[in-house]
């Protein structure tokens, strides 16, 4: 039986999948081994071997039956998988500046490995589960988590760009002015912008910039007796309950990500829009308000493009591993692996 394995390799756990060359997934839910990142590049290799072995026995696989593996990880790192000589908030360690990650994890199992960053991983499952394999379709999708990322698939490739930036979405400058009851708001970004789609819809943006802004007009509000981080971390909750603070600040990101998306609609004319991350780990109800809500962010559109679909992206604690899974699956291919 050959298979793929997709390793979805986060800062403290790593997310593993298989796929055999029938494009059929293997492991259904979360197969997560501890990362130990921090620990460096040698501890973490072995974390991944050791995990990988883990999978593939839940997957009544053997390890001599995985062809290729696909790697996913956070960046910033070249399209080729070499982390960046700066580090980066998941590679703390020393030895990770500018370490070849692919390389030594392919060199490490003695297999092959393509390389994805993260968000354009789970952009290309959030592509396949809704166009299938060996579509020529155009998709945008945006991640938005603790930041922001997101990924393009162009006639069904993933766009990587020439130093493996392509798609970092989340660094799009955006007309926030626009933006209904926000008149007075200047967001700043960690990368140094302001007012890039991160800036207003992200995690980071609700702790530094929306929670502050509209604790002050309603105040009294229970979260603002609350530390600021965790009292960010709740603003989800609340607003899926109907708290109408919460939902004014999930409205501003909606219309956010709504002015974004109008932006992809004028450059790429998609077949489709999707949206992922913890931003969507919510009741059904209110993930069709959060999509209606992106719609009445956007411009007047053109005719033929007013109904560009917005999905919701399938599996979003498993979207790495899948998305980078269908990777390797491809490399398998053009290799004649599999």
């Amino acid at each position: 039986m050959e298979v793929v394995a997709g390793v979805d390799l986060g800062g403290t756990a790593i997310n593993y999948t298989l796929v055999n060359r029938e494009e059929q997934f293997l492991i259904e839910g979360l197969c997560e081994h501890p990362a130990l990142s921090k620990q460096g590049p040698e501890v973490c290799l072995q974390q991944i071997a050791t995990g990988l072995k883990i999978a593939t026995d839940l997957a009544g696989a053997a390890l001599d039956d995985v062809v290729a593996i696909g790697l996913d990880t956070p960046g910033p790192s070249s399209a080729a998988g070499q982390l960046s000589a700066r580090g980066s908030t998941n590679f703390v360690h020393p030895k990770w500046a500018g370490f070849d990650i692919r390389e030594g994890l392919a060199h490490k199992l003695g297999k092959p490995v393509s390389y994805l960053n993260d968000a354009n991983a789970a952009a290309l499952w959030g592509h396949y589960a809704i166009f299938g394999a060996n579509s020529h379709e155009t998709s945008i999708s945006d991640v938005v988590g603790t930041g922001n990322g997101g990924g393009i698939i162009l006639d069904g490739n993933v766009v990587k760009g020439k130093n493996g930036f392509g798609g970092e979405l989340g660094h799009v400058l955006i007309p926030y002015q626009s933006i209904a009851g926000i008149a007075d708001i200047k967001p700043h970004c960690n990368c140094g912008r302001v007012g890039d789609l991160e800036s207003l819809c992200s995690l980071t943006a609700i702790e530094k910039t929306l929670l502050p802004y509209f604790l002050r007009r309603y105040p009294g509000h229970e979260l603002g007796k609350q530390d600021r981080h965790q009292a960010a971390k709740a603003v989800r909750g609340l607003a899926d309950k109907g708290d109408p603070m919460c939902k004014e600040i999930f409205r501003v990101q909606a219309h956010a990500l709504g002015l974004f998306f109008d932006e992809m609609i004028n450059t790429f004319d998609p077949d489709a829009l999707i949206v992922g991350g913890g931003v969507l780990e919510t009741s059904k109800g209110f993930q069709q308000w959060f999509l209606s809500e992106i719609r009445v962010g956007m411009p007047t559109q053109r005719e033929e493009q007013a109904k560009i679909p917005i999905h919701v992206m399938p599996n979003g604690d498993t979207a790495g591993a899948r998305g980078a899974a269908l990777e390797a699956l491809k490399l398998a291919r053009e290799s004649g692996l599999a």
